[in-house]
Order: structure tokens, then sequence, then C-alpha cells
């Protein structure tokens, strides 16, 4: 079996994991009866995935004692897996296992992490991010947290058909009514720092976008850990190529929320291809997007406000 990687080459058989698992489980039965008929391919990930990660720390040891300790955190992960998973139901549990698991290896500790991060700005923005190594719906809305894009630019820019616009607009409307609460109750943040925040966005946009645009790189190098090994940045040639030939749809969503540079040479040569616009920049909003909102995409309010004046462009040819 094979598959495409983003530089279009063929991936060999020891690097797919198993199709059944990157397939979308919509109901609980559903994702119980697949994971009891794959644990042994979850386990065989999660402990591979240990390996990797204490190689890469230089904590591995080529030893029985460190192939048991790989192997009996590998149960863990799986065990906290199935439980976790479940609650996440419509998903990919290939993709919601190794989110999981990155998400395990790469929690921050604050005080060496980075302090900035302590501020209620920072608290926000590692807030989002945190959670969208497990969620997709809180993926998807980092493209409006971040950029202020709405569910209809994040289709035309990732370039997606009908079947997977619709799950653009579900992943809005989840995260609406749920998922940005549930993350806010995570991270700790208040209603009176919210409003806080709020606050000087209306009073100062500039000031406090720019903060995010410099604190952007720090939380995505960290949680860019959370990155199948084959999902690097591509080069302006193969990500056209990627667009041209449709494939790459899970890669385009996960890489471009977590990688500014690649988003922003995405988004800048996709708004070029119908218009002459202003380049694609931060643009932080606080709340999630009303149902019904419309935003202007580039060069309006940076005032993180629901609706804009300009006029919102279009980034792809690829029919909503």
């Amino acid at each position: 079996m094979t598959s495409k990687m983003p530089d279009g080459k063929a991936m060999r058989d020891g690097q797919i994991f198993s199709a059944r698992l990157n397939n979308v489980v919509t109901t609980e039965r559903e994702f119980d009866e697949l994971v009891t008929k794959s644990l042994p391919e979850l386990l065989d990930r999660a402990t591979s995935q240990t390996k990797r990660f204490l190689r890469e720390t230089n904590q591995w040891g080529d030893d029985i004692t460190h192939e048991k300790l790989a192997l009996r955190w590998g149960y863990e992960l799986v065990e906290r897996f199935v439980v976790f998973g479940r609650t996440e139901v419509p998903c990919r549990p290939f993709f919601l296992l190794d989110s999981l698991i990155a998400k395990s290896f790469s929690q921050p500790d604050p005080l060496c992490y980075h302090k900035e991060l302590l501020t209620p700005v920072g608290r926000f923005l590692d807030g989002l991010a945190s959670r969208a190594v497990v969620s997709r719906d809180a993926l998807i809305a980092l493209f409006y947290h971040f950029y202020g894009f709405s569910q209809a630019h994040v289709v035309k820019l990732l370039g997606f058909g009908q079947a997977e616009s619709q799950r653009v607009y579900k992943n809005f409307e989840r995260w609406r009514q749920s998922g940005w609460q549930r993350t806010m109750n995570e991270t700790g943040l208040s209603l009176s720092e919210i409003e806080v925040l709020e606050q000087e966005l209306r009073a100062r946009p500039d000031h406090l976008n720019n903060e995010v645009d410099r604190l952007m790189p720090v939380l995505q190098s960290h949680y860019r850990k959370s990155e199948p090994e084959h999902y690097p940045c591509l080069s302006e040639q193969k990500w056209g190529q990627l667009f041209h030939d449709d494939y790459g749809h899970d890669y385009r969503v996960w890489h471009l929320a977590f990688c500014r540079d690649c988003f922003m040479e995405v988004a800048d040569h996709r708004q070029a291809e119908l218009s002459n616009g202003s380049k694609p920049q931060v643009n932080l909003h606080i709340h999630p997007l009303k149902k019904g909102g419309v935003l202007a995409l580039f060069g309006g309010d940076r005032g993180g406000r629901q609706h804009g004046h300009t006029r919102a462009q279009r980034l792809s040819r690829t029919s909503a």
C-alpha cells in the first residue's frame, strides 16, 4: 500500500498507519468498535512515538530496560486515548492519537517555557494552541482567532470542495457552541481577564496584534512537535503542486494552522490569484465568530470586531 507525501513521493508501507484509523468515525459506538479491533496497531504506534521522543531528548538507551519503558508508556497512552477519544467524536482516530501523544510529551513548564506566556494574552494563545493539538474544532478555529478568517475564508484558503467545506462549517459551529468556553475553562482565564483583553484589543489593536505576532513563533515551534514527521514546511512550488493535484487535505489544515510562515506564504499566494489585496496579517479575535458573521479578510479592521466594512475577498477558485 502506498500514499503520497506532501512532496508527491510515495510513502513506504511501514510509514502508513492503518487506513481504518485514518477514516472519520462519527459515533461513539463506531469509535469503540474500531479501537477494539485495532488495539495492536494503536499500541505499536504509541510505543514507536515514545521511542522517538526518548531518542530526540537524548533519554533513549538501546537495551531491554528502555524497550520495556517505551512499551509501558505506550500502554498508558493508549488507555488515555480509549477514554479520551470517545469525547472527541467525530474524529480521525489516527490524527487524534498522534495529537494526544504529542501533547503528552510537550506539556510546558511555564517557569522554564516562556515567561511571557503567563500574561493574559499569552495564556489565551497557549490555551488555544494546546487545545488545537487534540481538537479539530480548535485547530480550525486558530485561523479565525489568529488571522480573522471566517469559515468561508478557511474553505477557500485550504482549497476544499463541498464535503470538506461542510466539515469546516461544523467545526466553527461546535467551537462556537461549546469548544471555546471549554478551552477558556481549561486555561483558567476569568471573565474579567477576558474582558481586559477585549478592552485592550479595542483600544490598542495594533499593539496587541504585534504582541501576538511576536509570541506566535514561540507557541508554534513548541506545538509543532505534534505534527506527524512527514509534515515538513514546503517550498512555494510544492505548495502549488499540493493544491493543484488536490491531495494532503489534513496536511493543509494542520501545518498551516501551526506554521505562520507557511500560512503567510500560502494565503498571500492564493489571495493574489484573484485580486491585488493587502498582505495577510495577524488579526486577533478573542471570542468565537458569531453565527452568520462575515469578516473583511485582509487590510481591514484589526480590532477583533465581528463585522467589517471592507469587501470580503476570495482566496481560491474552489467553491465552498
